[in-house]
């Protein structure tokens, strides 16, 4: 995305050069073929910190001239939310975004949420069905619209969304009247982008400069670390809330949850015992940890004062919250606290986790240290091109500039719960795979390899690549697919599919090797066979076997839910590929010379 630099009209602003959102933009050419969806698919990884949004192409995308004007429709059953997405580049300059491309989800929202199922054209189907079932469901609580372009943001295009919340919360309470479903719309242009990406740069976005009043307080230090340890005042949270708002959890996984009238909620009890018990508080709260850019001690002639520049509330904010939202400031009340400053930026990581370790956003992150994660990090350092973080997310960055060589560690778990057999918890479950101790000791065991993980992830990734270059061919030119091609993208264009076919692959495994396979643990292609390599050795089956995908058609009528169906699908399917295995013998048996067996 380059824009001219001689006009003062240019798309960004006329600055005359790129903004730094832009120039990351650009660097990301694995985002290139996704055309106008490439911006929509940077803003998710923004957002919403997606470190794989090459999984969430293959799933998400649906843009076509039978889209009804959805280009993305991206659904996290696990974190309880779905975005709709319509997406627009601009390669010239312009003030604004076009407002009819705005007005355009009223057309999305509308066949979404309102037509019936059987009248919806296929690309949109699949994908209207899973929000529709999720909302039922109680697994999806919140929906954004998107229009996301690169270019200034305007009131015209503002107004459009507005009319886009007010129909699809019509649209919701129509047809979910019971469920309490958040939705807000909102135009992606340069201001926004240029807010997430310099959101992700540093973890503390309140810079400004406080001054609090001590009672008592000491420092600690430690290795990279210093921090002062004290109370403060709860006027002050009060006071600091109101003005910078959630800003000032930056660091925080976790904004304020709100409080609801009931003694079992924690907020509401923060703000009941703020209000009845001020000289308590102290030893009823946890207390506060702040990241903050520097700290001194002044002393005065009768107070000493603790002045702070720049302030993140790690772990606090609920307690930060409940407190701003009392009516009136309260006087008698301290909190414990303590400023944490360092310059360490993995420490700053280990901060941030560790003082959120009840939230499972990070839920991988609690894997990252046990002796499995471990080894498996280890093992891959000796494989060429891998990067393996050991169930650690990337963090921020990893978000924006793209390490071509890693497998992110959600993805590792659906690859190898596919490839396992499970292709529902692959599919429905990617959280709860590193959250759950059941699952992730069926995936992550001592048996699991490093080298193993580079065959299932090639495989998915195969799988994947499959879908876009059929959505490719068609969307270059419809007429050029052949009906065998255009069974398959029927196929892929069904929510769930990528993973089934991965699972139904991996179940003809024998056929391929023309052996049994007791423990399909021991299978891979060897520790010196990169991600890449995988994919290619597994795109020659893949090509065999994908044409005989419409056999697991049946276990996603009603979405990829139910384990049961899913075996009888990939049953038959296995044996259509015994039927075909003479047919195909000779990339099966180059195929066969590619595997190393432990």
């Amino acid at each position: 995305m380059k824009y001219a630099t001689k006009s003062n009209n240019t798309a960004n602003g006329g600055r005359g050069m790129s903004k730094p959102w832009e120039t990351a933009f650009d660097s990301r050419t694995d985002l290139a073929e996704y055309g106008d969806n490439a911006l929509g698919l940077f803003a998710l990884g923004l957002k919403f910190g997606i470190e794989d949004l090459e999984t969430v192409a293959a799933d998400a995308i649906t843009d076509g001239s039978d889209d009804k004007k959805c280009d993305i429709v991206y659904i996290d059953e696990s974190e309880g939310y779905a975005v709709i997405t319509q997406c627009y580049k601009s390669s010239k300059a312009r003030q604004s975004a076009p407002a009819n491309k705005a007005s355009d989800l009223n057309t999305a929202v509308s066949w979404l949420f309102q037509r019936p199922l059987k009248e919806l054209p296929e690309r949109i189907s699949s994908p209207a069905r899973q929000l529709r079932d999720g909302i039922k469901d109680g697994q999806i609580k919140k929906i954004f619209i998107w229009y996301v372009h690169n270019l200034p943001e305007s009131s015209n295009v503002t107004d459009e969304l507005k009319t886009v919340e007010e129909t699809l919360k019509s649209a919701l309470t129509q047809r979910f009247a019971d469920k309490a479903i958040a939705v807000s719309a909102h135009e992606i242009g340069q201001n926004t982008f240029e807010t997430w990406y310099s959101e992700t740069l540093s973890p503390i976005l309140v810079n400004d400069d406080f001054k609090i009043e001590l009672k008592h307080g000491y420092e600690v230090a430690g290795p990279n670390w210093s921090a002062y340890v004290t109370s403060v005042p709860a006027s002050f949270l009060h006071r600091t809330y109101k003005k910078h708002r959630t800003k000032l959890f930056s660091a925080n996984v976790r904004d304020y949850l709100g409080s609801r009238s009931s003694d079992s909620n924690i907020n509401n009890g923060i703000k009941k015992t703020a209000e009845t018990e001020p000289a308590n508080f102290w030893v009823f709260n946890n207390g506060l940890t702040i990241l903050v850019n520097d700290y001194a001690e002044v002393s005065g002639t009768r107070k000493k004062s603790l002045i702070i520049s720049g302030m993140s509330i790690v772990n606090g904010a609920q307690t930060t919250g409940a407190i701003a939202s009392l009516t009136k400031s309260p006087t008698e009340v301290e909190i414990p606290a303590r400023f944490v400053k360092t310059s360490d930026a993995d420490l700053v990581h280990s901060i941030i986790q560790y003082n959120n370790s009840q939230n499972k956003v990070t839920a991988s992150d609690f894997r990252s240290t046990d002796s499995v994660q471990k080894r498996l990090k280890e093992q891959m350092s000796r494989i060429p091109n891998a990067e393996y973080e050991g169930g650690r997310r990337g963090g921020a960055g990893d978000s924006i500039a793209r390490r071509p060589n890693l497998l992110p560690s959600y993805t590792v778990g659906q690859s190898l719960a596919a490839m396992h057999g499970d292709p529902v918890t692959a599919y429905n479950q990617k959280t709860d795979i590193w959250i759950n101790d059941r699952l992730y000791s069926r995936y992550f065991n001592e048996e699991t390899s490093a080298h193993h993980i580079i065959f299932a992830f090639g495989l998915l990734r195969s799988v994947e690549h499959r879908k876009l270059a059929l959505m490719a061919k068609h969307k270059a030119a419809s007429t050029s697919l052949t009906t065998a091609e255009e069974r398959q993208l029927s196929f892929f264009r069904k929510r769930g599919s990528i993973y089934l076919l991965v699972s139904a692959i991996s179940a003809c495994m024998e056929t391929f090797l023309g052996r049994k396979v007791p423990n399909i643990y021991r299978l891979s292609f060897g520790d010196k066979t990169s991600p890449k390599d995988a994919q290619k050795i597994w795109n020659e089956i893949v090509d065999v076997t994908a044409p005989l995908c419409a056999q697991l058609d049946e276990a996603l009528n009603d979405g990829l839910k139910s384990g049961e169906r899913a075996e009888s699908a990939i049953s038959k399917f296995q044996g259509l590929v015994e039927v075909t295995a003479d047919s195909n013998a000779s990339k099966f048996k180059l195929f066969k010379q590619k595997i190393v067996s432990r």
